[in-house]
């Protein structure tokens, strides 16, 4: 399996909408924590994910959330 950064944005009236997506959507992210700037204004949410395809990443999130998302292929690198 390949390593995904899924990154999502959205406006600050969509918060609530976000979060509760998650309630209806089966997903191994409900109930982990992510990173996320919602609350110093920033609106967005990062996970780091694996999954088989970029497609398969994205099914991991609720389609709200999906269609506000950008899915990129990461790995691990050491820095010297």
């Amino acid at each position: 399996m390949a390593s995904y950064l899924l990154s999502h944005q959205h406006e600050p009236i969509e918060c609530g909408v976000v979060f509760a997506a998650f309630k209806g959507h089966e997903s191994p992210l409900r109930r982990r924590a992510a990173l996320a700037s919602c609350a110093s204004g920033g609106h967005a949410i990062w996970w780091t994910v694996e999954a088989h395809s970029e497609r398969d990443a994205l099914a991991l999130l609720p389609l709200y959330v999906a269609d506000r998302t950008t899915v990129t292929r990461v790995a691990e690198v050491q820095i010297p």
